[in-house]
């Protein structure tokens, strides 16, 4: 039975007003002094649970209590990617406005699925995206959505390429189709094979290409590749190529590949997520070039772009085809507008965040150059870095550094190979449990290859400068 006294209703708006003031001023200072906490979680598996309750709360809990719990065991509990001293995978960052664009979000609460659900969400993602595209030097010709990652996008898109032969898998599946194959390099993203098994292409549908010296994708081998697969009965359906692939950070010649693509009819995918952004900075253009003969697009603003994750911009050259492979509008989804954009046509997500906002608010808060300067500063960081190692007698770069991530290892003078991995792998444990910096690492060409990525929006040279001094310490220690 309901209890009498029980007080509905939401939080009281002066207890709102009070707490959010904490917790702003909480959010301000763990800004400013984010090198007060350990990037890497120290703590051992289990050690969270164990410090919470098995059963719910039955009775209301002061908020204070709450948010005390929350830095006295979470906390402990977080590793820390907003941090400037945070160089794994790629280094991501929640900046100031971008924040300010989250809370916004949740305070609306919106649900961007139609046009009519909130005509705002709606224009101002094409309008952002638009200011995106034009920051890319991307043509006209694309439009955009936003989705939570690049591996929807990669969803998304290999539905659309197949609807795109004509197969009618939308109306009566996969069963009884051609096999179809989808083509990447060695080096491209495993969200591409995790797309193939959610798609029916499964995993043998994925043909991965030899690369080349650099890591890049070898369009001679794709095109042979191309013709083996005709010949012995594939169907090819799409090529992904890379522009900053995950280990390597690598760039795909894509006006190659897509040449060959627009003589195969194939469907050219392009997965910039990290490198993409890049093309921000005017001398760094060229990083997207043959992007426009591309049929869609992916870049991550929430990777290099100092918006909270998730944000990722999917741009399409035919958005007629997305709708045409995913709308389906029951009669309580319909609606009397006209010539409006409802982005649930466009992919499989019907309810949709306001993602846009928090995207809008750091592209109007930096502004191109104000971007462009923060990214230029991460390159001249990476760079700065590979050139240290290059000049160490006792650490070497196993990759070419086109962006600002370097993968490199240790190799002191004399060591054996058998034994240089071990090596690496004990180097890279002192570093991350020494709290300061957070590296992680990579296989290249079969070596341990430890992995330095700058894009933190707070993250200075002297940041940098302390993780190679960390390195150069820790394999003193290996070295005894």
């Amino acid at each position: 039975m309901e209890n009498p006294l029980l007080p509905l209703g939401d939080m009281e708006p002066e207890e709102f007003r009070r707490q959010g003031h904490q917790l702003i001023d909480w959010i301000a200072e763990y800004l400013a002094h984010p090198e007060r906490y350990p990037v890497l979680s120290q703590i051992s598996p289990g050690q969270i649970k164990s410090q919470l309750p098995l059963a719910p709360p039955s009775q209301s809990e002061p908020m204070a209590t709450i948010l005390a719990d929350f830095e006295q065991v979470l906390l402990p509990g977080i590793t820390h990617w907003n941090h400037p001293g945070f160089f794994g995978y790629f280094a991501i960052s929640g900046s100031g406005p971008g924040i300010l664009g989250e809370l916004l979000c949740a305070a609306l609460n919106v649900n961007g699925m139609l046009w009519r659900t909130s005509p705002a969400a709606t224009e101002l993602e094409e309008v952002t995206l638009d200011w995106l595209r034009q920051l890319l030097g991307l043509p006209a010709t694309f439009s955009g959505i936003i989705m939570d990652t690049a591996s929807t996008g990669i969803l998304t898109v290999l539905v659309a390429a197949r609807e795109h032969l004509g197969l009618h898998a939308r109306q009566h599946g996969t069963s009884g189709l051609p096999p179809l194959r989808i083509y990447a390099s060695e080096q491209a993203h495993s969200s591409i094979e995790k797309a193939a098994i959610a798609t029916g292409f499964g995993q043998e549908g994925v043909r991965k290409i030899a690369v080349d010296a650099e890591f890049r994708l070898d369009p001679a081998a794709l095109a042979r590749a191309i013709a083996e697969d005709r010949a012995r009965g594939w169907r090819p359906c799409c090529v992904v190529a890379t522009v900053g692939t995950t280990s390597t950070t690598s760039i795909d010649p894509v006006p190659a590949i897509a040449a060959l693509c627009r003589e195969e009819g194939l469907w050219l995918h392009v997965d910039g997520a990290y490198g993409g952004m890049a093309a921000l900075v005017p001398e760094c253009r060229q990083v997207l070039a043959g992007c426009d003969l591309a049929d869609s697009i992916v870049v991550n603003p929430h990777k290099w772009l100092f918006t909270p994750i998730d944000c990722s911009a999917l741009y399409v050259k035919d958005p007629h085809l997305l709708r045409q492979t995913f709308s389906l509008v029951p009669e309580y989804l319909q609606s009397p507008e006209a010539e409006v954009t409802n982005y649930m046509d466009w992919g499989v997500q019907l309810g949709r965040r306001f993602r846009a906002l928090k995207l809008w608010m750091v592209l109007r808060h930096f502004g191109q150059e104000g971007l462009a300067a923060r990214l230029r500063e991460h390159l001249r960081l990476g760079q700065l870095f590979a050139g240290w190692v290059d000049q160490s007698p006792c650490f070497e770069r196993l990759a070419p550094v086109p962006f600002s991530t370097v993968c490199f290892r240790a190799r002191p003078p004399g060591a054996e190979e058998q034994e240089v991995d071990a090596i690496n792998e004990r180097l890279l444990q002192r570093i991350n449990t020494g709290g300061e910096v957070f590296l992680s690492h990579t296989l290249v060409q079969g070596h341990y290859a430890l992995r330095l990525a700058v894009g933190h929006i707070r993250t200075q040279e002297r940041h940098v400068a302390r993780a190679w001094e960390l390195l150069q310490e820790g394999l003193n220690h290996e070295l005894g």
